[in-house]
């Protein structure tokens, strides 16, 4: 190519663009122009004097440490990992890798497997007043969670450590020692369906529903008031109705929730000889959860249905519970539970009602510093509707509530005529650690008792400190004073690893 015409379309092209370059600057002057603003606005000359330069830190360097103060010296939460993530990890930062529209764009699938849980082992001097020992147990829960959708997913619990309440455990010395133990287990405690009706129908009707309907079906753990009414798994299924309101009632929120057992429905209302009945028993049930009158209400309802030879043991089981703070100084929630209509040609197991008045108070730490005053007054053999270990007074106190590991002692949770209650102190200092000390008692009256120990009193002592985001310590203490049997007492402490 001759290097003159090269040099001219060179130069043509530089003519050309600089052309429009100009046109584009008269243009948006002329725009700039046009505009017109309101009479009472006004264009306002730039002063340069009105700014002053940028500050300078060169004598006050960048301090991270003072930065944080200024948000109470808060910092990131270590957290544990998962002991097995495949797929999209949990509760990672960053863009989330998209998903696919198997069951419908408007329902995308996650596909996130994971397993975690935890692994506790305790060493502990137990003296139940008839058995005493000195042992080293271990305990492993294992949730293996396979995640389809944001709502929808298949979860498994397996505890391969423990079988029939025995766990894996070397016994150093005491009554009845067995030297060491393996109680290897493969079965599986949980295993079920859980979703939405409503999501699964946006996916594969394309288009928004307007209301929701979770469910779940298959081996489940269901867990009511605090596992004071239900702390359970067996298989069967439940649904609820969620989010539901009524401003003429003045209740802002409600939930209704349906639940069936057919298998593996424990509960103390129904025994047999061989106390193996939890295959024989058919469970039904409501509850409902509603936020008024300035609290919150739980309600429920059950049918305990026993089978084949266990039929005339039936019963009926009821619940009321009614939760509010009240002046900025307690926190209060009064729970009834009643069981009714059990006719048994044999001893009646489900014919009682128990009163839990739980009380904590507010300090100027309520988050931290908190005193409590649990009561209760049990008529006749009241039962939870359903219940897999310890009594409806579980949840009473630290005395009323075993290790699930070692066999811990405690005082008399079965409210079958009985009252008393727990009085204590849950410190939990900066969120840190925590301790907690406690007074309780169990009051006989009445002749028709299951536990024939007469009046009981304890001293209970917890210590819990997290070492980092995975192990934590954990220390327990408790000494009873039995009336008509032998004083019971124990010590144990306990290594857990989160993982």
């Amino acid at each position: 190519m001759d290097i003159n015409i090269y040099y001219s379309k060179f130069a043509v092209t530089t003519l050309v663009i600089f052309a429009m370059l100009i046109s584009n600057v008269v243009k948006a002057e002329d725009k700039n122009e046009s505009v017109k603003m309101d009479e009472h606005v006004s264009v306002t000359e730039h002063d340069e004097s009105l700014f002053l330069p940028d500050p300078s830190y060169e004598e006050k360097p960048y301090n991270i440490d003072d930065q944080l103060d200024i948000y109470g010296a808060k910092r990131a939460v270590n957290t544990t990992r998962p002991l097995l993530e495949l797929g999209r990890p949990i509760y990672e930062s960053g863009p989330l890798q998209r998903g696919s529209n198997v069951f419908g764009r408007k329902n995308p699938t996650v596909n996130q497997f994971s397993v975690y849980g935890d692994w506790r082992s305790a060493l502990a001097y137990n003296d139940n007043g008839n058995i005493e020992k000195g042992l080293f147990a271990t305990r492993l829960n294992l949730d293996l969670d396979y995640k389809i959708t944001a709502t929808e997913r298949i979860h498994a619990f397996i505890r391969p450590l423990d079988r029939a309440n025995q766990f894996t455990r070397c016994e150093f010395f005491g009554d009845d020692e067995d030297g060491c133990s393996l109680e290897a287990n493969m079965n599986i405690d949980a295993l079920f369906f859980e979703g939405d009706l409503g999501a699964i129908s946006s996916g594969f009707l394309d288009d928004y529903v307007s209301w929701d309907l979770p469910f779940a079906i298959g081996l489940m753990p269901l867990l009511f008031q605090n596992g004071v009414w239900v702390e359970d798994a067996f298989t069967g299924a439940a649904l609820t109705l969620p989010a539901l309101n009524s401003p003429s009632l003045d209740i802002s929120n409600m939930d209704i929730t349906f639940f069936a057992g057919f298998d593996k429905v424990t509960t103390a209302g129904v025994v047999d000889s061989n106390n193996s009945s939890e295959d024989d028993i058919n469970l039904y049930g409501v509850t409902t959860f509603i936020e008024a009158n300035r609290g919150y209400w739980e309600l429920g309802y059950g049918f305990v249905d026993a089978q084949d030879a266990l039929n005339d043991q039936d019963y009926h089981n009821a619940t009321i519970s009614f939760t509010k703070r009240y002046n900025d100084i307690l926190s209060n929630s009064i729970r009834i539970v009643g069981n009714f209509g059990q006719d048994s040609n044999s001893t009646q197991n489900a014919d009682g009602f128990i009163v839990l008045v739980e009380n904590s108070f507010i300090t100027d730490k309520p988050s931290t510093f908190i005193p409590y005053l649990n009561l209760f007054f049990g008529s006749d053999r009241p039962q939870s509707l359903a219940r897999d270990a310890g009594g409806i007074l579980k949840n009473t106190g630290v005395n009323f509530e075993t290790d699930g590991l070692t066999g811990f002692p405690k005082l008399d949770d079965t409210a079958n005529n009985t009252w008393g209650g727990a009085i204590g102190l849950n410190y939990l200092f900066n969120l840190d650690q925590q301790l907690v000390v406690e007074f309780a008692t169990v009051q006989t009256y009445g002749k028709d008792r299951i536990i024939n120990r007469g009046d009981e009193y304890a001293l209970g002592l917890r210590y819990q400190k997290p070492i980092n985001e995975k192990w934590i310590f954990r220390f327990d203490a408790m000494k009873g004073f039995i009336e008509e049997a032998e004083d019971i007492q124990g010590v144990r402490f306990e290594i857990r690893r989160k993982f």
